[in-house]
């Protein structure tokens, strides 16, 4: 069901120019694309795995996301305010169990063939964030291959190390959107070799919107990772 924000989110995406490289506010343009995807999952209930100054962190081409995981101690759990039932579906997609503590995945971009995804975003709108993800494809890439894709959209709340009660810097994962993508989301007549997607995203509660930013993700029927992203905010856009 498409929310009753997407008409005004949409109105001021284009009007203010986020799907134009040239005039974009907060997108993923200026940063190659990512190298890898490093996924570090914390059970709820393990706040000494938050507070662990010897967390693994990635290397600089990386994109890292950290999702809190509920556990069986729900809402009375420490870390239960940033948990998300999709952390948890996600570990299932991955074939992996729910950790007591932490765990970590790690997969390769593997740019394939479907091309560079894009993904922007615009200002707060109520509790909203107006999202956009899109794909450019080459011909060669369009005849190659119609999908389908499972495209993965993800907020992200940057917390600096040092606040929050962690010591290392974490990407939280606060909000999901998981659909699917093949020739039926091309945007004819003007683009018939680019993908888009524009959703609002709730913003987690008392969250400063500053902090917040889009990332996503491709992946092909194998699970494979194939193309991703994360929006940056560049100071005078």
């Amino acid at each position: 069901m498409r929310h009753p924000l997407a008409p005004l989110l949409a109105a001021w995406l284009c009007g203010h120019g986020l799907t134009s490289a040239a005039q974009a506010v907060c997108t993923s343009d200026a940063a190659p694309q990512p190298a890898a995807l490093f996924e570090r999952f914390t059970g709820a209930s393990c706040e000494d795995c938050w507070r662990d100054p010897t967390t693994p962190a990635p290397g600089p081409r990386a994109l890292l996301l950290d999702w809190i995981v509920p556990g069986p101690q729900g809402d009375a759990a420490p870390l239960s305010a940033a948990a998300l039932p999709e952390a948890a579906e996600r570990l299932q997609a991955l074939g992996r169990a729910r950790p007591e503590g932490s765990d970590i995945h790690t997969a390769p971009v593997e740019p394939v063939g479907p091309g560079r995804l894009r993904v922007a975003q615009g200002p707060p709108l109520s509790d909203y964030l107006g999202t956009v993800a899109s794909l450019a494809r080459s011909p060669a890439a369009r005849a190659q291959q119609q999908g389908p894709w499972t495209l993965v959209l993800v907020l992200v709340q940057a917390v600096p190390a040092g606040t929050e009660g962690t010591p290392v810097a974490r990407n939280l994962v606060r909000n999901v959107l998981q659909l699917s993508w093949d020739q039926r989301n091309e945007r004819p007549p003007k683009e018939p070799n680019r993908w888009a997607e524009l959703r609002p995203m709730r913003m987690p509660d008392g969250a400063a919107p500053a902090s917040l930013s889009v990332a996503g993700w491709l992946q092909d029927a194998q699970g494979r990772v194939v193309a991703a992203a994360q929006s940056h905010c560049r100071a005078g856009d």
